[in-house]
């Protein structure tokens, strides 16, 4: 059974950071990349970023236009985790972060088949 358990949101004031954390059972996140995934009430869930692994040639990740710069996804494969780690947080980044893993990478949220439970991030201006 596949399992994804997100930690690290909370309320942060503007122009500060927080890094998410993604832990992952069941599914080794070598082999299945993982996406970092936003959504506000009422509108779609939107990509952030991913990360996939080649032993040939690593990490391979992939931002959304509006993060990139500011976020960096990165991975532990010893212990299974993902982390976000988020930058320069404005209020449009408040919304419930979600981890999730796939069969192959994109930004495409129908494509991710197991997801966590969202940890929530308030950004106050």
């Amino acid at each position: 059974q596949v399992q994804l358990v997100e930690s690290g949101g909370g309320l942060v004031q503007a122009g500060g950071s927080l890094r998410l954390s993604c832990a992952a059972s069941g599914r080794t996140f070598r082999n299945y990349p993982m996406g970092w995934f936003r959504q506000a009430p009422g509108k779609e869930r939107e990509f952030v970023a991913a990360i996939s692994w080649s032993g040939w040639t690593g990490y391979s990740t992939y931002y959304a236009d509006s993060v990139k710069g500011r976020f960096t996804i990165s991975g532990d494969i010893a212990k299974n985790t993902v982390y976000l780690q988020m930058n320069s947080l404005n209020a449009e980044d408040t919304d419930v972060y979600y981890c999730a893993s796939t069969k192959v990478v994109g930004s495409d949220p129908s494509r991710y088949r197991y997801w966590g439970q969202g940890t929530q991030v308030t950004v106050a201006s």
